[in-house]
């Protein structure tokens, strides 16, 4: 109940707080651009430390020297809770933008913040705009922003260890020549999902697989891309299940 309500209030706060922090950011971006990426980064990763803090969330990374930090890159992960996010996205060496769903946008100070990330509002219920998003997602990765999906289109609220992975997301790698790099979470769920509504003490388990690159790939792996990129994920979270 503690670690809930202190969760709560200090999102608010900082959402509310923030807002002339976005001005600031809006108008930097005007004049240069670089720049706002790395101070929007650098403001969004300490608001999420802060989360992980008072959650009391301990992570352990296995593997984060494969992620290769001179190119934009594309995280492919399995999907549990909505902390996979933020234990994530506090490692990233580079601006990143993950792949969210549209409803996210009727969030203000939480939307721009998103937008600022350059994350792409994905709409499932139609089919020319999520093209159009896997479309934006090449763009900025061709323009040296890294970008984060979950395959699976959802969080995983079954009993099932993986739901099928979408084919379409990989074509960001495909299209856009950048690495995939496999990202295997264990146990975040225990954070928050496990128990709704409370937030609880957990540990969390990252691992980071070799980076795959698409265009190196023969014709036969490429038409089994996306089985090889989940079957390298389940590998590592089935050995890691043991260190949670």
């Amino acid at each position: 109940m503690i670690r809930l309500t202190l969760v709560a209030l200090f999102v608010i706060i900082f959402l509310i707080v923030s807002l002339p922090i976005q001005l600031i950011e809006f108008v930097i971006g005007k004049f240069n651009p670089d720049i706002k990426d790395r101070s929007s980064l650098t403001i969004v990763n300490w608001a999420f430390r802060t989360v992980l803090l008072i959650s009391g969330t301990s992570v352990t990374v296995l593997g984060e020297e494969n992620v290769p930090q001179d190119e934009a890159v594309l995280y492919v992960g399995n999907h549990r809770s909505y902390f996979d996010i933020l234990v994530t996205y506090v490692r990233v060496p580079r601006p990143t933008g993950y792949m969210a769903k549209v409803e996210m946008l009727r969030y203000p100070s939480l939307s721009t913040w998103m937008k600022y990330l350059h994350c792409i509002f994905l709409d499932r219920s139609d089919i020319k705009a999520g093209m159009k998003s896997i479309l934006d997602a090449i763009d900025k990765v061709k323009s040296g922003i890294s970008i984060c999906i979950f395959p699976e289109g959802t969080r995983n609220r079954t009993d099932q260890m993986f739901l099928e992975f979408h084919d379409g997301s990989l074509k960001i790698a495909e299209k856009s020549g950048c690495p995939i790099v496999p990202i295997s979470i264990n146990n975040a769920g225990a954070i928050f999902e496990d128990h709704i509504p409370w937030i609880r003490k957990a540990h969390v388990v990252i691992e980071y697989g070799k980076p795959i690159y698409p265009k190196d790939l023969s014709k036969e792996d490429k038409r089994r891309l996306s089985t090889m990129v989940q079957d390298v994920i389940k590998q590592n979270y089935l050995k890691n299940e043991e260190l949670v």
